[in-house]
């Protein structure tokens, strides 16, 4: 089989399109052939082997999984022992490590049934990009009913369901954004898109109770300043790979040390992958009340420019690789 690999930390041009043999189950895992897999700043990050600290487990001096990739949708094609979750010829989509190639072994615990009315592409875009989302504003956020919610980045792959499922939990959502992404917030369903390069949301006076950050480009006290009182702050972007990641850490240190001063709530959120969660997504999606934005597709071949084009921080919602 065909699938992305590096046997170093790197730029894209550490990545290799190579022949591999194709992977066998093990004990609660299935064999999926892939037909999409969505790209998300955690592989490029993966890929890189910063900040530093994510090498404590994913290798110190080279990657301890030579794949890359873990969005990932399609058919199973293998049973590992004891699962009986699923079937041959199943359709499925989820998180699977070392998603980019053309088959891959994922955990049963990390994989739903794909809904028959959403495709292949639009499912593989959900997992990661959509748990974040889901988990940074009901478990982060504590998001409820009548809040106002502002969301940093709301054009992103994140931001793009961030406001779809604040939607959905019946708050009033304020989008910002470039100006080119105005009317796709809009139209995802924000009640209010603010161009970031013509209003300074910092500046207007509106309070919220939630501010959901993607893009770390602002000072914390510049949230703060919008921030209600007893509100709470999620922090999710920390810039893209040429931002010093001794100061992406400083910034999260400045971050924790100013909430030990303030009633407002300042948190950071990192993903959690969850099949309960997973199975709310696939709810969602099958009953078209959050709707995956896709903004480029490439093959498997061109990963690496993929990848670049996602480090660059302006894809609107998601990029995918088709296969």
């Amino acid at each position: 089989m065909k699938a992305i690999v590096r046997h170093r930390y790197g730029a894209s041009d550490v990545l290799e399109l190579i022949n591999l043999p194709k992977p066998t189950p093990t004990k609660d895992e299935v064999l999926i052939r892939v037909r999409a897999a969505g790209l998300n700043p955690y592989d490029w990050h993966m890929m890189r082997g910063s900040p530093w600290p994510l090498r404590l487990f994913a290798g110190l001096r080279k990657p301890k999984r030579v794949g890359l990739g873990a969005d990932v949708a399609r058919t199973v094609v293998g049973l590992g022992q004891g699962v009986t979750e699923f079937r041959l010829g199943d359709e499925v989509f989820g998180a699977a490590d070392g998603a980019l190639a053309e088959y891959v072994c994922g955990p049963v615990s990390g994989l739903v049934g794909k809904p028959a009315n959403v495709s292949s592409e639009e499912s593989a875009g959900m997992p990661i990009a959509g748990l974040t989302a889901l988990q940074a504003l009901r478990d982060k956020g504590q998001l409820k009913p009548g809040d106002r919610v502002l969301i940093n980045g709301a054009a992103g792959g994140v931001g793009t369901f961030a406001v779809q499922i604040a939607k959905w939990q019946g708050t009033h959502v304020t989008g910002v954004c470039s100006s080119r992404n105005v009317e796709l917030v809009r139209s995802i369903g924000a009640d209010r898109a603010i161009d970031y390069t013509r209003e300074d949301f910092a500046a207007g006076g509106e309070l919220y109770d939630v501010i959901f950050d993607l893009v770390g480009n602002r000072d914390l006290a510049d949230f703060r300043r919008a921030l209600k009182a007893d509100g709470v702050f999620v922090g999710c972007g920390g810039g893209g790979p040429e931002k010093p990641a001794g100061e992406l850490l400083l910034g999260m240190l400045r971050q924790m040390v100013a909430g030990w001063f303030t009633k407002q709530k300042l948190v950071g959120v990192i993903a959690k992958r969850s099949k309960a969660d997973l199975c709310i997504l696939r709810e969602l999606l099958a009953n078209g009340l959050v709707k995956p934005v896709i903004d480029r597709t490439y093959r498997l071949a061109e990963v690496p420019e993929a990848i670049r084009y996602l480090e660059e921080g302006h894809a609107r919602g998601k990029v995918i690789i088709q296969l």
